[in-house]
């Protein structure tokens, strides 16, 4: 067994000044301990995949990374792992619990995941060793973690067991402060002809400049048409992960507060990870704009309604901290909403329909994440890693 500080210290001192996760009985130390230390970032994330997400956009920043959960929870993580650490090749160092370790008693919920999950991260590709539990361990498995994850650009995980750290009080951390909205215009009326995505995103790229401003797309086809209207090096284009943009952004804009850091997001990737947008509303700050283009359907799998029109996003926002919220069902005000208070978000109901040709970014995802990088004048080590 270890104290808590005898693995983060370490790990601190080879970069590791950036955690994310969802808490385990397994990891309170090491959470209790991170919560305290006033130089790292600690983000209590709603789910594990967000924790994974916004630990990588952290990453973007060229920061060394910590995404730390229950193995019940690794399902949740299975999506940005595998299509978004994955193709766009951003390390994050996984801590992982052995919840329903066999020949050990626990509960039943637990017995399939304790069985599986360090053939699950096989299956992944992730490469993994056991997490410490004596002290003159801890050097070695963060050397090989570290080594390993500059080498591919990949995660790493740390597989831990029950009592391999030991207890730490858990002290008063920053206080996340209830914010309320400060504007929040009132919202048009429906119209026939509300705008096309397209057209919101090109007035988007007419009103941003590249030196000041990073844009993120969720997957589908934002992405794609931001890329026809114009390829530019602060543009990331997420291609899996659905829900995740909006955590990834966050990741970066806490480590970016140079950049307005701009999340171009759909209805059904927001309902998928909804959860997201209080962690956004507790932690962001004044660089986090979060725009939804809504259609009220899956466009780019055929066109399969949503439950967007159930729900009303900017009343979700208002209540979840967002300092400035706006809804437009036409005329997309985007200058109001950059101008905002941040963070910010809009709704913009645009009309459904895509061009029949529209093209797929020509580079790479980790080509799109690495000049993204290069644009920011960002040096990690696992850069020189592609393909």
């Amino acid at each position: 067994m270890i104290e808590a500080s005898q693995f983060i210290d370490p790990a601190k001192s080879l970069g590791f000044d950036f955690w994310a996760g969802v808490p385990c009985s397994f990891l309170t130390p090491l959470i209790n301990c991170a919560i305290a230390d006033p130089d790292l970032t600690y983000i209590s994330s709603a789910n594990e995949g967000d924790a994974v997400a916004v630990a990588s956009g952290a990453a973007l920043a060229g920061h060394r990374t910590v995404a730390i959960m229950q193995n019940s929870g690794l399902g949740n993580a299975v999506s940005p792992l595998t299509s978004l650490n994955q193709v766009f090749r951003i390390p994050v160092l996984l801590i992982v619990t052995l919840r329903g370790e066999p020949g050990l008693a626990d509960e039943p919920q637990h017995r399939l995941m304790g069985e599986i999950t360090t053939g699950l991260l096989e299956l992944m590709g992730i490469e993994w060793c056991w997490f410490p539990d004596n002290e003159a361990d801890v050097e070695n498995a963060l050397s090989m973690a570290v080594a390993q994850m500059d080498k591919t650009g990949r995660p790493f995980a740390m597989v831990m067991k029950k009592g391999a750290v030991a207890a730490c009080v858990l002290e008063p951390g920053p206080e996340l402060v209830q914010r309320k909205t400060v504007e929040t215009p009132a919202r048009q009326h429906a119209v026939p002809q509300c705008p096309a995505r397209s057209d919101v995103l090109r007035e988007l790229v007419a009103r941003t400049q590249q030196s000041e401003t990073i844009l993120i797309a969720s997957t589908g086809f934002s992405g794609r048409e931001l890329y026809a209207i114009e390829d530019r090096a602060n543009h990331l284009y997420m291609v899996g992960s659905m829900g995740c943009a909006s955590s990834l952004g966050l990741g970066l804009a806490l480590l970016r507060p140079d950049k307005k850091i701009i999340v171009i997001d759909g209805d059904g990737a927001a309902l998928m990870r909804l959860g997201n947008m209080a962690t956004i509303g507790a932690y962001a700050g004044d660089n986090y704009y979060h725009l939804l283009l809504d259609n009220s359907m899956h466009e780019s799998t055929g066109g399969q309604a949503t439950v967007s029109t159930a729900v009303s996003f900017p009343a979700i926002a208002s209540a979840c901290g967002y300092r400035s919220v706006f809804d437009a069902d036409q005329n997309s005000d985007l200058r109001g909403f950059l101008q905002s208070k941040a963070p910010a978000f809009m709704r913009v109901q645009t009309r459904q329909g895509v061009s029949a040709d529209i093209p797929r970014p020509s580079l790479a995802p980790d080509a799109v994440a690495r000049r993204l990088m290069g644009h920011m004048g960002v040096d990690a080590p696992w850069l020189v890693v592609s393909g």
